[in-house]
Parts: structure tokens; sequence; C-alpha cells
């Protein structure tokens, strides 16, 4: 049997997400990471959704698949129900840094959101961390992927990716390590390989999830330019 390894984006993939277990401390700190997901749309709205995360200052980040070419696109954020016109920072793209960091104007929202600030995790993700995948709609735990198990022809660009795939959000959603309340970085893609059979008469291909690709907090950090504070 022969196996390929693809990775796919997630922008119009179909979104499931599980609701976090219940407990004090575990809907105190997922209603946190909510209030600084966002849903991020197209002029005109694309078919599936798009997700964003709030920084804080007026900026967004999301995976730049996600609102396209800026000057095409005109992508506009719905962030604690307001719908804003979105501005251009910088502009990554899907094959090179899958990032795009959008700004809004801050006086628009709700005070308790003017003032808030969602840090950028100060390492790497490591194997087997605990991280939680936030939406508008719910937010899903997952645990980050060892590089083992990501096929060895991505792993160098795809490295970092968490587990869970069909529980979790897709492109543009936030990953955090829920411990400090720090973002350790956005979906990008999903990874999977495609099993086919040598000989006549097999099962026919399938197809196998492994994990989605998410972009780390150190890429993001050399992402966002240096004169942009929040």
């Amino acid at each position: 049997m022969s196996v390929a390894a693809t990775v796919l984006s997630l922008g119009c993939a179909a979104l499931a997400i599980a609701l976090a277990p219940a407990g004090a401390r575990a809907q105190s700190s997922d209603a946190d990471l909510k209030s600084f997901a966002v849903h991020v749309d197209r002029t005109p709205k694309q078919p599936w959704p798009g997700y964003g995360i709030y920084l804080g200052a007026g900026l967004v980040l999301t995976a730049s698949h996600v609102p396209g070419t800026f000057a095409s696109t005109k992508p506009h954020v719905v962030i604690a129900g307001q719908d804003l016109p979105a501005g251009l920072v910088k502009e990554g793209n899907l094959d090179s840094v899958d990032l795009t960091l959008l700004t809004v104007d801050p006086t628009k929202l709700p005070v308790r959101l003017q003032m808030r600030r969602m840090p950028l995790c100060d390492r790497a993700p490591y194997p087997g961390e605990a991280v939680v995948v936030a939406i508008p709609e719910g937010t899903a735990r997952s645990r980050v992927l060892p590089p083992r198990v990501i096929p060895a022809d991505l792993r160098a660009r795809f490295g970092t990716a968490i587990a869970d795939v069909a529980t979790t959000g897709n492109s543009g959603s936030g990953v955090f390590d829920e411990a400090n309340l720090c973002l350790l970085g956005i979906i990008s893609r999903k990874i999977s390989i495609v099993q086919r059979p040598l000989r006549l008469g097999a099962p026919v291909a399938a197809t196998r999830d492994i994990g989605k690709y998410f972009v780390p907090a150190p890429v993001i950090k050399a992402f966002i330019p240096p004169d942009v504070t929040y």
C-alpha cells in the first residue's frame, strides 16, 4: 500500500467543535478565550465560516487564506456583535507564512474589550502540551502532536500540529495555552495521508486525517511588524 501526505487549507471545511467540560475554572477560562475569538468575513461573505483572534488595540490575527487577497475581498470582522470594516496591517500567503494581520477601529468595540490584550506565548509549543482551541461558538481541548507523527516530507514545514481534527476549530482559530492565557498559534490547515492499494482488487484509496497544523507563536512574533504594539 502506498501512502501520500497532503495538507489542505481549512477555510471551506465543515466545522465540528466539542464544548469544553464543565467546571468553574474551565467555564471561566473558556468564556475568557471565546471573547477573543472573532469571525472574519469577505465581501461578499464566503459560504464557509472564517475565524480570527483579537489581540487587542484593534488588531486581529487570522490565517491569510481566510480573508484572501485583502484588496479583492475587502474583509470585515465580526466581534462582540459588531460588524466592522477591516484595515490591513500585514498580509502573508498560504505558500509562505499563512498569516494576515488586520485592524479595526477599537473605539467601536464594547468597553470590556477596549482595554483587553491577548499576549503571544513567549515559547514554542511542546509535544503533548494540552491546549484549548477557541472560536466564537465554543472551545475544544486538544494536545500538541509530537513531530514524529507528521509525515517526514511535511515535518520541516508543518511540524506544529494538534490532534482531534474533527472536533477543533478551522482556519484562523486560536490555539491557546490555557494555564497562562496566551496565544500559542493560529490554525492553518489539515494534514492527511492518502493510502492507495498496490494491487488490483484491493480496497479503494482511503484518506486519514493526522492533525491540524498551526502557525506557532515564534513565527507569529516574527511576522508582526516591530513597530506594531498592542
